[in-house]
């Protein structure tokens, strides 16, 4: 899951295992498997990354939770 901001300041978490695509349109605008469309604050590369690190930790979780 990753933290995101919607376009009216509210923070929302999206399951990063849903996203299909991620759009400059010029917002960011994220489009889910489910076909359900939801546009954030963060440019496409923040949401790309946090989308990496969201699954990098999945794979190397931090020493505190092993």
């Amino acid at each position: 899951m990753i933290e995101l901001t919607r376009l009216n300041g509210l923070p929302v978490v999206v399951n990063a295992d849903l996203i299909k695509f991620i759009e400059a349109t010029p917002d960011t605008l994220i489009s889910l498997t489910t076909g359900e469309k939801l546009m954030v604050r963060e440019p496409v590369h923040l949401v790309a990354q946090r989308v990496v690190q969201y699954r990098h930790e999945i794979v190397h979780p931090p020493e505190s939770e092993r």
